[in-house]
């Protein structure tokens, strides 16, 4: 199997080839981090790649394997967010590099500690619209369709789509307020996953529209995006 076959293998099959043996946090990691600088470039789904972040996530995944410690669900996994969640360290700018150039949180977002706290290894942060209203920010790439560079992915969680959809990560989370989640995925060929309003903690999510806003996964099968929502 070459790398990009591993990337886009099912998050489902990932985690059961990662408890096998067969494939390594690792290997894994490392595939996404070399197809994110090969083909993000075409297509602009990240603002951010934390990738010695996700390297030593790696390294601490495949130590608590060797250790026979009990392993979380997404296990290994690489996943990525959109930019308006909260991250440690890590910039968040909710699609506006001038006005939050500078914002780097101190705290995690609930539904990213539910993933990282699952095994999850956070690869960075996805492109959206400024502030997921309508339309990219002038200084930023423009997210790209990415099976059609002159169309768009759809928004404002495009970055979260069409790094889904292209094998930039194995599953994304993104949020839906007017169809944020689910017309982005469906431009781009993936599953978006709109769940009940709260199922999802929206602690330490920039907030559109509070009574509005929903946070979900999006990913390449229905099975995946069950796996994803069920660490929530």
């Amino acid at each position: 199997m070459n790398r990009d076959d591993l990337c886009y293998e099912s998050t489902v099959s990932l985690v059961r080839r990662i408890r096998a043996g067969e494939v390594s946090p690792l290997q894994a990691v490392n595939a996404s981090l070399e197809r994110i600088e090969r083909v993000d470039p075409r297509v602009h789904g990240y603002l951010h790649v934390a990738a010695e972040h996700a390297l030593d996530a790696a390294r601490r995944a495949e130590q608590a394997l060797a250790e026979r410690r009990e392993l979380g669900a997404l296990h290994g996994v690489p996943v990525a967010v959109k930019d308006l969640f909260d991250t440690a360290g890590m910039p968040t700018t909710c699609g506006s590099p001038r006005i939050l150039v500078r914002n780097v949180p101190t705290r995690t977002a609930t539904a990213v500690e539910r993933l990282e706290q699952a095994g999850a290894v956070l690869l960075g942060k996805l492109q959206m619209t400024e502030f997921a209203f309508i339309s990219h920010h002038p200084d930023t790439r423009p997210a790209r369709n990415p099976w059609a560079a002159d169309r768009s992915p759809g928004g404002s969680s495009s970055g979260s789509a069409l790094a889904a959809a292209s094998g930039l990560a194995s599953a994304t989370l993104g949020t839906d307020t007017a169809a944020s989640i689910r017309l982005p995925a469906a431009w781009c060929g993936a599953v978006g996953l709109k769940p009940t309003w709260g199922r999802v903690s929206r602690d330490g999510v920039f907030p559109l529209a509070a009574s509005f806003d929903h946070v979900g996964p999006i990913t390449r099968s229905v099975a995946d995006a069950a796996l994803v929502l069920q660490v929530h």
